[in-house]
């Protein structure tokens, strides 16, 4: 059902319960925050995902994007965002409470459930709240989101490294730990031998004996291969359980057949759409994750660099193929169609519909004075991509599916956004005070 509505702020105080507005400081950056955000807005935008005669209602909006809003400023987990809501006053204030609340109001699971739920198209709307926010206290202005800056990056998984070893072991267990689950015995599990040679391997590849590294892998490989075909024997007559082995199966064979450099590899057993990208790094040759496609302004506004866009784009498609996608993006959520966009060298040969208006480093034709000093400020981005890696979740996605991965990384651009957002207003009152103690100082002075 649609989400509980809060309840009607209350003039009169309560006996056992203490009122937020009576014990925070009106000048904590998240109250600031939360009366800079039009929170009316979420409610239109996700009201069409619900159904009014089936299920419990459902939690407030506000809480449960408040709550988001804070574990992607912070790049904290669901279980501490939870915690600090029960700690802090000033979170609970943000996410629409009226007193203090001694007991959570969700479980931790609920949180994964409304982002199942919204989905990352929806979730955009929070990406343009943060924009509009910006420009209504004037820490970014239209003309900003005009000339923009597009440049792709890895989110990767939190997955292991895929060595042949540990995906090999991987699999083995899992298929294991699956069959006595479901009651099937099986003529041998290699549980203590498996582990024991995939110690053996990492030693002997590690002391260069890489030929007898290669033989314990083999010698993996061929006891997977035992336990797929004694699984495959045992659940021939039962359609239900064909039915729930198919998957690991599939996905077991693929990893014992599959040779190094070869097409269609599986990098994890547990999260079938990594992939592996190679971005030219020198200190990390290939990284694990799904590439995404990122734009911010170009020109430095007054609260910062915002992310006006962010996209993952799965398939690990060439970086000029991402473009349109990304300016299409970036149109939808801020309202505002770029008047240039400036890429690096990578986006040669790419599909925007208006080539004229894209501008790629090192291009000598077409340049007037201003778009070759805009063209030098390109390079800026990557300091952002930095910020939404370490201060944000995009360094490392712990959300399962590529949907997960969608989800990450729209709420990363969300909370990249709100810190700056929070920065500006704490920088702007506190110029203001400074100001007024100005003012009033010459006035004195005036005065005497």
């Amino acid at each position: 059902m649609r989400p509980r509505k809060p309840a009607a702020e209350q003039n009169q105080d309560d006996l056992f319960r203490s009122r937020l507005d009576a014990i925070i400081d009106p000048r904590h950056r998240l109250v600031r925050l939360a009366r800079a955000i039009n929170w009316s807005v979420f409610d239109e935008a996700f009201e069409p995902l619900y159904d009014d005669k089936t299920g419990a209602p459902g939690l407030p909006t506000r809480l449960m994007v408040g709550l988001h809003m804070i574990k992607h400023m912070d790049g904290i987990s669901d279980e501490l965002v939870c915690a600090r809501f029960l700690d802090s006053p000033y979170v609970q204030h943000f996410c629409g409470e009226v007193f203090f609340q001694h007991e959570l109001t969700l479980d931790r699971s609920s949180m994964t459930n409304w982002r199942k739920r919204i989905g990352a198209e929806a979730l955009e709307a929070l990406l343009a709240e943060s924009l509009a926010a910006a420009v209504r206290e004037g820490a970014l202005t239209r003309r900003h989101m005009e000339r923009i800056t597009i440049d792709t990056t890895v989110q990767e998984k939190n997955v292991a490294h895929p060595t042949d070893t540990r995906l090999t072991l991987t699999a083995l267990q899992a298929l294991v730990r699956l069959a006595n689950q479901k009651g099937i015995k099986l003529r041998q599990t290699y549980a203590r031998t498996a582990k024991w040679a995939a110690l053996r391997a990492g030693r002997l590849l590690q002391r260069g004996r890489h030929k007898a590294g290669l033989r314990e892998i083999k010698w993996l490989k061929t006891r997977l291969g035992r336990v797929i075909r004694d699984i495959e024997r045992k659940i021939a007559d039962n359609a239900a359980l064909q039915d729930v082995f198919a998957v690991p199966l599939g996905r077991a064979e693929t990893i014992r057949t599959q040779k190094a450099g070869g097409p269609n590899r599986l990098y994890s057993f547990h999260a079938p759409e990594v992939e592996c990208i190679a971005k030219g790094k020198a200190h990390k040759r290939y990284e694990f994750g799904v590439k995404v496609s990122v734009a911010v302004t170009n020109a430095l506004a007054p609260g910062g660099l915002f992310v006006l866009g962010s996209m993952a784009v799965p398939g690990n498609p060439y970086d000029g193929h991402t473009l349109a996608k990304q300016l299409h993006q970036t149109a939808r959520i801020t309202g505002v169609i770029a008047e240039r966009s400036y890429v690096d060298q990578g986006y040669k040969g790419h599909d925007a519909p208006d080539k004229d208006k894209v501008f790629i480093t090192r291009q000598k034709h077409g340049l007037t004075p201003t778009i070759k000093r805009e063209l030098k400020r390109r390079s800026a981005v990557e300091p952002v991509i930095g910020h939404l890696k370490e201060d944000g979740h995009m360094g490392r996605c712990f959300l399962k599916c590529p949907e997960g991965d969608a989800v990450n990384t729209v709420l990363a651009a969300v909370g990249h956004n709100l810190r700056l957002l929070a920065r500006w207003l704490s920088l702007f009152i506190a110029w203001i005070r400074l100001w007024n103690a100005h003012n009033n100082q010459c006035s004195g002075t005036l005065t005497a």
